[in-house]
């Protein structure tokens, strides 16, 4: 009798960093080395920041034009204040990392890769490649996902400190990356200092976040960026001062609590809302926090939401979207969210929570 042969076991699945890494040199494939530089835009915070330089520092190595641009507070890079922006720029190729998923294509007609963890709000059309951390278990920040990407045109390994510097900055030092670990050679201290350095300019009233990513352009570590041996340390460092000094005062700011949401309102040009809401979370366990900031920019109010109860964050936010609700609201993780809205929306949004006209604002 003729024995049955066992059928061959199915290829193994590959890796998360093996299945980005082979996604962003497809991509790049289709960039146009000869028609300009390659444009990395990024978000202005730790792991925005570590994302763009890593991306910058990994396609200068091997070969290509890149230039960074640093989204502030308002921007966004498909509204229509960014077409008008790029629309006679001529760019091989299109990088744009931790600035969220939306629909659409940044510029028309360029090859574009857009490498994201958060949750998306859509997918993005034209010629986009979309590389999202979101479905992995756990979720990559940007940075580190950045630093996969780099591993394919790259040597990386001299690069592995940004990675690690977002981790930080989006709270996933402690989620069992092997970068983490691998990254702890440079001090954990040390990256944790650079961290708070690096996220104070954008918090800061100007919100310049110039002086971080030229540090992030050229040091070699962590030690490097808080030692002060070059000038734009200072900068960090004054920023700093004029945040931990806003944030002292908003933290004296009392909530009110409306049906299990705990909301402070304060007024202050720099961008502390995130902070103010974390420092909230853990004292008011049973409800969801949102700090309300009407100072950081004029004609919104800018706000976070925080909780220490396993809810929903953006469904919450989605559930209660006042009318006028756009790119500007609702978007970022489950657990750390939050948005901007225009005086009326928010005077809408927020009687719809249960609060009075006490926490309405002036058109």
């Amino acid at each position: 009798m003729q024995q049955a042969l066992a059928s061959p076991p199915p290829p193994a699945a590959p890796s998360a960093e093996t299945a980005v890494r082979d996604a962003f040199r497809a991509a790049l494939a289709g960039f146009r080395r000869d028609e300009g530089p390659v444009l990395v835009m990024g978000h202005n915070d730790a792991d925005g920041l570590s994302a763009a330089a890593i991306f910058v520092r990994a396609l200068r190595a091997a070969g290509w034009a890149a230039e960074p641009r640093i989204l502030g507070r308002g921007e966004n890079p498909w509204s229509a204040e960014m077409a008008a922006e790029l629309a006679g720029a001529r760019l091989g190729g299109i990088v744009a990392t931790d600035l969220g998923t939306r629909p659409g294509a940044i510029k028309a007609g360029t090859p574009t890769v857009v490498v994201d963890h958060h949750v998306p709000t859509g997918t993005p059309d034209g010629a986009t490649t979309l590389i999202s951390g979101h479905g992995f278990d756990p979720i990559p920040t940007s940075s580190l996902l950045a630093y996969w990407c780099a591993g394919a045109v790259a040597e990386a390994d001299s690069l592995l400190w940004l990675a690690a510097l977002g981790l930080i900055g989006d709270m996933a030092e402690k989620a069992g990356f092997a970068e983490m670990e691998a990254a702890r050679r440079y001090g954990v201290t040390a990256l944790r200092d650079a961290v708070t350095l690096l996220n104070a300019p954008r918090r800061s009233a100007s919100g310049d976040a110039g002086p971080a990513l030229a540090l992030l352009l050229k040091a070699d570590g962590p030690k490097e960026i808080t030692s002060g041996q070059h000038a734009e340390t200072a900068a960090l460092r004054t920023a700093r001062e004029e945040v931990k000094a806003e944030l002292e005062a908003a933290k004296k700011v009392g909530p009110k609590v409306r049906n299990g949401v705990a909301l402070v309102r304060f007024h202050s040009p720099c961008q502390i809302h995130p902070l103010v809401a974390q420092a909230w979370r853990g004292r008011l366990k049973d409800n969801i926090v949102m700090a309300a900031n009407t100072g950081y920019r004029p004609g919104w109010v800018h706000f976070a939401v925080r909780s220490a109860r396993d809810v929903d964050l953006i469904g919450f936010l989605a559930e209660h979207a006042p009318p006028g609700a756009d790119e500007n609201y609702g978007s970022g993780h489950a657990q750390a969210t939050g948005g901007a809205l225009r005086p009326g929306d928010w005077n809408h949004f927020i009687e719809g929570l249960g609060f009075g006209p006490d926490q309405q604002v002036q058109a």
